[in-house]
């Protein structure tokens, strides 16, 4: 296996050692500590085990944490004043809506109902917008991750050539948004490539987002190429049991990456931390703070 393995753990540290640092700062400088509000409706349990997560490494950052626990039969409407009063609470700089609802709550209606410069996750469409053009924004967390991870490898990419695969509005194309200001040449691969394979060899980094499990082959990739997985898929494993796997072929595309992140501990552990960053950048944005 010649490939550097990309420590998305280690890395994910450090992120959060920063975030700490400039909690610090804002407070002796500005007296404030942002602030991050999470709310889970219904009882989905990975869902329930990622807002602890969250919970806890805010508190460790030394931000502010607000958990709002719903039943899963709350209705829209109330999801919907939780927001609103969240959008008008000067204490409360980030609001995460978690994923999946129920099923009776319109999931896209809720998360554009929140305040933009409050939309930690970076779905709401005037972000979207924002990080097209180029203005200062709130960047989807996975994305943000897997870019951070790429230039540990590849500090500056200015012109390096750059395939996403997957064109999904949480990962694939804000991934692309995200190259283009590094100022990469960026395609972006879905299902309907012709010579996916061929179309991949190409990248001098390639980024998998396709929710398919170790689609990515040996004969794919580049020789030297910088491989970003974020593909997080549970397939049956030995026992009865089941393991998780990336988009990415991991053993057989070692051999040829010049790097590659793992899964698990690769972009994994970068979405909470990002998730945090974002929350520090929200709190600035709506101070008026200069990064």
């Amino acid at each position: 296996m010649a490939a550097q393995i990309i420590d998305g753990k280690a890395i994910a540290a450090e992120v959060r050692q920063q975030v700490a640092a400039d909690v610090k700062a804002l407070q002796a400088s500005h007296d404030l500590t942002p602030g991050l509000a999470v709310v889970l409706v219904g009882e989905d349990p990975a869902s329930k085990v990622y807002v602890k997560n969250k919970a806890a490494q805010t508190v460790e950052v030394g931000m502010q944490s607000f958990e709002y626990k719903l039943p899963a039969d709350t209705s829209e409407y109330d999801v919907l004043a939780l927001v609103q009063r969240l959008n008008a609470n000067p204490n409360v700089n980030g609001i995460l809506v978690q994923l999946p609802l129920p099923k009776h709550i319109n999931a896209e209606k809720v998360l554009n109902s929140i305040d933009p410069d409050k939309d930690v996750d970076g779905f709401h469409p005037t972000n979207v917008g924002r990080l097209w053009i180029g203005e200062r924004t709130l960047v989807p967390c996975t994305p943000t991750g897997s870019a951070i991870l790429a230039k540990k490898v590849i500090p500056d990419l200015k012109g390096v050539n750059a395939v996403v695969i997957g064109r999904s509005n949480i990962v694939g194309k804000p991934m692309a948004a995200l190259l283009l200001r590094e100022s990469c040449t960026v395609t972006v691969a879905h299902s309907q490539t012709k010579d996916l394979p061929g179309v991949c060899r190409a990248a001098d980094l390639l980024v998998a987002a396709v929710g398919r499990p170790e689609m990515v082959k040996r004969d794919w990739i580049k020789p030297g190429a910088v491989v970003i997985d974020v593909g997080i898929n549970r397939v049956p494993g030995e026992g009865g049991k089941t393991r998780l796997v990336g988009d990415v072929a991991y053993a057989e595309c070692a051999e040829v990456a010049g790097a590659i992140t793992p899964v698990p501990g690769g972009v994994g552990p970068m979405t909470i931390a990002c998730l945090l960053q974002n929350t520090v950048t929200a709190a600035k944005i709506q101070k008026n703070i200069k990064d």
